[in-house]
């Protein structure tokens, strides 16, 4: 059974393509992450850069409809497994402040 409620739809499945744009954007995380950390209050005006790169990055995968059927596919099984084992699977974590 696919059939999607609406906190799967709209909350679950978004929640997994937030992270699988992190980690797809992860150099671009880590530039805008280094660069908040060498430049302290000034980030706002000198990480403007990168920034903007880490936002079209995000943007881009979370605006693809093939990425949000990726996701969703992903989701979908994750879901079948749970139901079956009664195991929620943890998803890893990146270790960043993005």
């Amino acid at each position: 059974n696919s059939k999607l409620r609406h906190v799967e739809k709209d909350v679950l499945i978004p929640q997994i393509m937030r992270e699988r744009a992190k980690e797809l954007c992860s150099d671009k995380v880590q530039a805008f992450t280094k660069c908040c950390q060498e430049t302290g209050l000034l980030m706002v005006v000198k990480c403007r850069q990168e920034n903007t790169a880490l936002k079209d990055c995000l943007v881009g995968y979370y605006s693809d409809p093939l990425f949000y059927e990726e996701c969703k596919t992903e989701y979908l099984k994750q879901r079948e497994e749970y139901r079956a084992t009664g195991i929620k699977k943890k998803r890893q974590k990146l270790t960043s402040n993005v």
